[in-house]
């Protein structure tokens, strides 16, 4: 059921009900501290959303460009319910920002498209640090429920 305010899933809703879901994850090493603070809330609210431990596995790559690779290997292995791309890309001064923000964006999507397979985007493109910080723990949960979500309705239709 959704909530009043802010059109989100009950957390009694079937939909986030994680207990036979196995979850990969993806985490680019760049901007280390955040990702390490995404990674640790989505799998957190992974596992108060009932996956199990033991069914999250979370492979580490150098940045946000190398995560669609992984994320295409993972799902060729046929054993994840969903995945989710984790990542940190803060402005700078060059046009760097936007090739890496639009290519790993880009090849989450065409991963989740090709592979059928839910992919839950967490990879931030933030313009300053501080922006980062303040959404580090929110988006890591937020793409907890939603490859549980997508995960179970993929299984529904």
């Amino acid at each position: 059921m959704f909530g009043a305010d802010k059109g989100t899933l009950d957390s009694t809703d079937n939909r986030l009900n994680g207990k036979k879901l196995t979850i990969g994850i993806v985490q680019a090493r760049f901007n280390e501290p955040i990702t390490n603070a995404l990674a640790e809330a989505c799998k957190s609210e992974l596992i108060a959303l009932g996956v199990l431990e033991k069914n999250i596995d979370l492979v580490l790559v150098p940045g946000a460009l190398e995560v669609p690779v992984a994320l295409m290997a993972m799902a060729e292995k046929l054993k994840y319910d969903a995945l989710v791309a984790i990542g940190c890309i803060i402005r700078g001064e060059t046009y760097h920002f936007e090739l890496v923000a639009n290519e790993s964006g880009a090849g989450v999507s065409r991963v989740a498209l090709d592979y059928q397979l839910p992919i839950a985007n967490a990879i931030l493109t933030t313009e300053n640090l501080e922006q980062a910080i303040a959404r580090k723990t929110e988006k890591g949960r937020d793409a907890a429920h939603v490859a549980v979500e997508m995960a179970n309705l993929l299984e529904e239709i």
